[in-house]
């Protein structure tokens, strides 16, 4: 049968606009495949690594010594993290991360052998060496610290109090768990969480604590019956479905036992410069990560665990404002004007000295959210100010 001449031409649209959706096609692979084998044409230090199945893509990774930017590729089925660690200690991080999305990050790197993590804390772990660089020479010739001895001495005796605390809180609530005082439990909880948040900055850096002590579940194969999901949030989880106290007593003692090994290793932590700004900027960084999602992480918009977040970034703040105050006074003044926000945002989910147990609404959390990232911000510009970053 002949064609009608008037299809001709839409015969031909189409199969021009059939070829320009491939050549379109083609072009994005082709940038994809380009992308993921390395850095573009002037870009230092840049590496590609796709999370696929239980494994990193590459697992084994070399970089010279100094500035190197990660982008973080996610093709699995679940949101996931990923860290650099070096033994337990977490160098940095990048968490919810979620299916089929890529983050970044840039972390400044010295000579040695370092652990990647591949997607859930039960697989396998990839392996990233980091060659010695003119950089990392010059890294060694850095000035004296002796700027710093009297903050960082103090931040320590703040993370062992608050570490005291956090034990004092965690004995009375598994006492209430032992008890069967379920309804005792949910009461003494918040105080708990919220004092681990307090120094959470500094003991999310042993990585092997950090997921006892408080990993959510979504972070395990199996989630909340996952055997490995245990810390706080197990004990959260737990109040919340209405476990049995027989079966929370036991997972309360291994938490007891954790905090005492993180008591153990915050009083012998070799703390840097740089630490006081950069642990701060990575926590808040992650919590207003959480807030600006559309679901955000459990727990992370609780009135009692932001409080306890102000409390630990003005902390580092004051430490930091002497020098800081001298080297950038611009940027000394905006840290304090943004946590003085931060307060200020807080105050109506306050009741006398406690923190009321409301849920965020939608406009409150995207704003507190952004005054985290301000705050993150911040205290990543207050390490180049330094001359530390």
């Amino acid at each position: 049968m002949t064609r009608p001449a008037s299809s001709l031409p839409m015969r031909a649209a189409l199969i021009g606009s059939a070829l320009l959706v491939l050549l379109g096609a083609i072009a994005f692979w082709y940038a994809s495949n380009r992308a993921a084998k390395g850095p573009r044409p002037g870009a230092a230090n840049a590496v590609t690594v796709t999370i696929r199945g239980k494994a990193c893509d590459p697992s084994e990774i070399t970089v010279p010594a100094g500035r190197t930017t990660f982008t973080i590729v996610n093709e699995t089925d679940r949101a996931l993290e990923w860290e650099i660690l070096d033994g337990v200690m977490v160098i940095d991080e990048r968490e919810n991360i979620a299916p089929g999305l890529r983050q970044t990050m840039t972390v400044k790197l010295l000579p040695g052998d370092y652990d990647i993590t591949c997607g859930l804390l039960n697989n396998p772990r990839g392996k990233l060496h980091v060659t010695p660089s003119a950089q990392s020479d010059a890294e060694a010739a850095r000035p004296s610290i002796e700027a710093y001895v009297g903050p960082l001495a103090e931040y320590q005796v703040y993370l062992l109090t608050e570490a005291e605390t956090l034990d004092t809180a965690a004995r009375a609530l598994v006492a209430a768990l032992k008890a069967g005082h379920l309804d005792e439990a949910r009461r003494l909880y918040p105080a708990a969480h919220q004092s681990y948040m307090r120094i959470e900055a500094t003991a999310q850096v042993f990585g092997d604590l950090e997921a006892r002590l408080n990993a959510r579940a979504d972070y395990y194969e199996k989630k909340a019956a996952d055997p490995a999901f245990q810390g706080l949030r197990r004990i959260e989880y737990g109040l919340a479905a209405g476990d049995d106290a027989r079966t929370l007593g036991p997972i309360g003692d291994k938490l007891l036992a954790d905090i005492a090994t993180l008591k153990e290793r915050l009083a012998t932590i070799e703390l840097k410069p740089e630490h006081l700004a950069g642990f701060a900027e990575k926590q808040f960084r992650r919590v207003s990560e959480s807030l600006a999602a559309a679901r955000p992480a459990s727990g992370e918009d609780s009135p009692a665990d932001l409080q306890a977040l102000y409390e630990s970034g003005s902390k580092a703040a004051e430490l930091l404002s002497p020098l800081l105050a001298r080297a950038d006074p611009a940027l000394d003044k905006a840290f304090k004007a943004d946590l003085a926000a931060f307060d200020k945002a807080l105050a109506p989910l306050r009741s006398g000295e406690t923190m009321r147990a409301v849920k965020l609404d939608d406009a409150r959390r995207r704003a507190v959210a952004g005054l985290l990232a301000r705050i993150a911000a911040d205290s990543a510009k207050a390490n180049a100010a330094l001359g530390l970053a």
